[in-house]
């Protein structure tokens, strides 16, 4: 293990574990990411010992600033490129109706016992007569090879003791596409009710990370399965089901939802991106309709799902901000593109997109693109030439109107002063029928146009031109 502690700092701190007589470790996920062949910054350093006191000699010998943070009975430094965390060995005891733990002085096999999972147990140590040896006493590395996740201890009381492991389970079977051991799910599926303990902010912490995975299906999966969405996020989990009547079935909007999701993260990290394609078809339940002689509809799921988001968001704890307006957008807008790329793309429908998407045009037809989940190659096909289409005429239409983010090109001041009227209903009206007469093509999107027009229909209103 030498080869992988080349960074100066581990160097430092063997030396210093000598002279000041304590055993010094690296452990955790530091550790695990040399097996993975992932690059790390975050070193954590486990001492038996007071691991603040150890922090505040490595600091003074790196000449470097350090945070102490002594409620956690931790010290972080930062040295060129690494932040190195230490703390004692420590060993926990819980209380149920809280995840805090109660916290002693410990062995090393005492704080690997405290780790979540065996991947995460890893040590190496750091004092010269024994550096860079792997102390490995829950067989992580053989489940890093095997691709499992599995708790050193009794995953019941691993999961009851803290119960955010079980969000990070999962987030760590998503972001490594590792399964999860049978003991573990099992014990997860007892101890549900007892995620309700965690904070709201710490679970979303855990869901955001699974959602920025690489499949996030794999994470949602094992929450559906466990029934841990179920509580955490119910109105996702309320998309899973068919039903059939008169043999008309509709899709699974659950497993749909999963897919359009792996889908635009084949080509976005923005994981605001990837929460619109979650909340798409948010609203699919609560508008589902059976039409005789027609099937399964469900009319508006655009513009409830919209309204549903700020209360998903405030729900989740997300951000109540742009973010969430992003989102908002996207959900009320996603089918316009689909209805476009279906039928003849008329210059007036793609400045009226245009107009309502402004600079989040590209991550709605990302979304769009990703919202084609059919088997049928020949409708793949078909959709994938229309979109095409839609997108080259979208380009077309804004180099010539400029549509994008449109601003009037006369404003409700101008009105005023060309009429010597003040604000009102009249100027309201004026300013709607400029923006559909350009939208809709009547008139070319400059002030000229625009001016003239503005006269026309103020005239048919009673308006008289009083300023040039």
């Amino acid at each position: 293990m030498k080869q992988h502690l080349q960074h100066p700092v581990f160097s430092v701190i063997s030396k210093l574990a000598a002279q000041h007589n304590v055993q010094a470790f690296a452990i955790g996920g530091y550790v695990r990411d040399i097996f993975l062949k992932r690059p790390s910054k975050d070193i954590d350093i486990v001492v038996l010992g007071n691991g603040i006191t150890f922090a505040e000699a490595v600091a003074t010998q790196l000449n470097v600033k350090l945070a102490v943070f002594k409620n956690f009975g931790t010290a972080m430094l930062r040295y060129q490129d690494v932040e190195v965390e230490f703390v004692g060995a420590r060993k926990e005891s819980y209380r149920s109706d809280s995840r805090k733990p109660i916290v002693e002085n410990g062995t090393l096999e005492d704080d690997q016992k405290r780790r979540d999972f065996t991947i995460n147990a890893l040590a190496i140590a750091l004092n010269p007569d024994v550096y860079g040896d792997l102390i490995d006493p829950f067989n992580g590395i053989a489940d890093l090879e095997t691709k499992l996740i599995r708790t050193p201890l009794n995953p019941g009381d691993t999961f009851s003791d803290d119960p955010l492991r079980m969000m990070r389970a999962i987030r760590f079977a998503s972001q490594l596409n590792f399964k999860i051991n049978d003991d573990a799910v099992s014990a997860i599926k007892s101890n549900l009710q007892r995620i309700k303990i965690v904070s709201q902010e710490r679970i979303t912490d855990e869901l955001n990370k699974i959602i920025l995975s690489p499949k996030p299906s794999l994470g949602f999966n094992y929450l559906f399965d466990t029934g841990l969405l179920h509580i955490i996020f119910p109105q996702m989990a309320a998309l899973y089901g068919v039903e059939v009547i008169n043999g008309k079935r509709h899709k699974d909007n659950f497993y749909h939802t999963l897919q359009v999701l792996d889908n635009i993260c084949e080509h976005t990290d923005d994981l605001w991106l990837r929460w619109a394609a979650i909340l798409h078809d948010i609203a699919k339940p609560p508008t589902k309709r059976f039409e005789a002689g027609h099937g399964w509809t469900f009319h508006g799921h655009e513009d409830k799902g919209a309204r549903m988001v700020p209360k998903i968001f405030a729900q989740l704890k997300l951000p109540l901000n742009e973010k969430m307006k992003f989102v908002q957008k996207l959900v009320q807008l996603h089918l316009r593109p689909i209805v476009l790329s279906q039928s003849v793309v008329t210059d007036s429908a793609v400045r009226r997109l245009l107009f309502e998407a402004g600079d989040d045009i590209e991550a709605l037809m990302l979304l769009c693109k990703a919202d084609v989940t059919t088997k049928n190659e020949y409708k793949v096909k078909k959709y994938r030439q229309n979109f095409e289409l839609v997108q080259q005429k979208l380009k077309d239409v804004e180099e010539r109107d400029s549509i994008r983010n449109w601003q009037p090109p006369v404003s409700g001041l101008d009105i005023m002063q060309l009429f010597g009227i003040a604000e009102g209903r009249e100027v309201g009206i004026i300013k709607n029928k400029i923006r559909e007469a350009i939208l809709e093509g009547e008139i070319s999107n400059d002030r000229e146009a625009a001016i003239k027009y503005t006269i026309e229909k103020g005239a048919e209103i009673g308006l008289k031109v009083v300023a040039s």
